[in-house]
C-alpha cells in the first residue's frame, strides 16, 4: 500500500493500538488502587463482622438484584473488565523487566485473554437477566 505525500508532510504511518492498552491499564490500575482494597474491607471484614453494614448486605438477593440492574451489571463489567486488562498489560511488560524478550505472540496471549475474559464476564452478566 502506497502513501502519497504532499511537499512538506511527511508520508503516513501507520498507528499503534498501544495508547488502547494503556487507557485500559491505567483505568485498570485506578480502580485496583480505589476500589480494590474497600471491596476487600467490605467484602473481608464489614459484612462478615456486621461492623459497619447489616450482615445480610451481601446476601444472595441482594447480590441478584444488584447484578439484575443494568447500571449494577455496567458497575460490575467495568470492575472486572479493567480488573483484567490492568493485569494482562502490567504481566505483559513485566515480562521485559524479567529480561524476556515478548513479542507479538505474548501480546495476543496477554491481551487477547483479557478480551476474551471481559466477553465472559459481560455473557454472564447477560445470563443472569434482568
Amino acid at each position: 500500500m502506497s502513501h502519497s505525500t504532499t511537499p512538506g508532510r511527511p508520508a503516513q504511518t501507520r498507528r499503534s493500538p498501544e495508547p488502547i492498552f494503556w487507557a485500559l491499564f491505567g483505568a485498570g490500575g485506578m480502580l485496583s488502587a480505589l476500589i480494590a482494597p474497600m471491596l476487600a474491607f467490605i467484602t473481608g471484614i464489614a459484612v462478615p463482622l456486621a461492623f459497619l453494614l447489616p450482615a445480610d448486605a451481601m446476601s444472595y438477593r441482594n447480590m441478584l438484584a444488584l447484578a439484575q440492574n443494568p447500571i449494577g451489571k455496567a458497575l460490575l463489567l467495568a470492575v472486572v473488565a479493567f480488573f483484567f486488562w490492568h493485569a494482562a498489560h502490567r504481566i505483559f511488560h513485566s515480562l521485559h523487566d524479567l529480561g524476556i524478550q515478548a513479542g507479538n505472540g505474548a501480546r495476543v496471549v496477554f491481551y487477547g485473554s483479557a478480551f476474551v475474559a471481559t466477553l465472559v464476564a459481560g455473557a454472564a452478566l447477560m445470563l443472569i437477566g434482568f
